[in-house]
């Protein structure tokens, strides 16, 4: 889907870089979305004090909710995956926020970020599985029954390859059609007035896609980390 306006590719093409930046706008804005969160964390970090402010207080309640509901979900022994957690919730959040700025594009609804995204969780969880149990973690593809574990295998391979495609094609799927609503309205109804409730819908369609990207992620690690059965 070709935008009509998008502000940094604007901005790249000014510096002779058109080419590339219409190529791949997802990169671009997904470089603006990392800017911004680093740039939000450096202000957090810095402004930490024994007597928190506004600004403390609201990070602190992502933070700790974050982290409060990922030790309910999968465990007290899950509390050190926690950077990697949040960082998923946070950065996919951002990115699908995007896509309610005008003149800006949501990375998250291009396939090659969510798919990105879902291979690194995907791996990650296998890397979990190894650390956690060795060679014997082959055991959680191999099923309890001995003379099914080829057959139990081949499944337990072809489900951790629908996993990627599950998490990539539903992230891209709910923000690419919701980019396309957006266009249309902008364009049949004006900039602003018609497209506001479907807008207003986006905030709550960003925040569950980020959300259930999140669940399923402490699922698939606290997975890895149970002994196979």
């Amino acid at each position: 889907m070709e935008h009509p306006y998008l502000f940094f590719v604007k901005l790249f093409e000014s510096i002779g870089l058109g080419h590339f930046a219409h190529a791949y706008p997802h990169v671009i804005y997904s470089w603006v979305v990392m800017i911004v969160l680093i740039v939000l964390g450096s202000i957090a970090v810095k402004g930490i004090s024994m007597i928190p402010g506004k600004g403390q207080n609201f990070f602190e309640i992502i933070v700790s909710g974050i982290e409060d509901f990922m030790v309910d979900t999968a465990g007290e022994e899950s509390r050190w995956l926690f950077p990697i957690v949040a960082t998923i919730f946070i950065y996919i959040l951002t990115c699908n926020l995007f896509g309610l700025i005008p003149g800006f594009f949501p990375p998250t609804a291009s396939i090659n970020t969510t798919l990105s995204c879902a291979v690194t969780v995907v791996v990650f969880t296998h890397i979990i599985g190894i650390k956690y149990h060795g060679v014997k973690y082959i055991k959680h593809f191999l099923g309890p029954v001995w003379w099914m574990s080829p057959l139990i295998f081949v499944i337990e391979v072809i489900g951790h390859a629908a996993r990627i495609l599950s998490l990539t094609f539903r992230l891209f799927g709910n923000m690419m059609g919701h980019e396309i609503v957006l266009s249309i309205l902008f364009g049949l109804a004006g900039l602003f007035f018609a497209p506001l409730p479907i807008m207003a819908l986006g905030i709550f369609v960003a925040l569950v896609q980020a959300f259930v990207f999140f669940l399923l992620s402490i699922i698939y690690f606290s997975g890895a980390m149970e002994h196979a059965h």
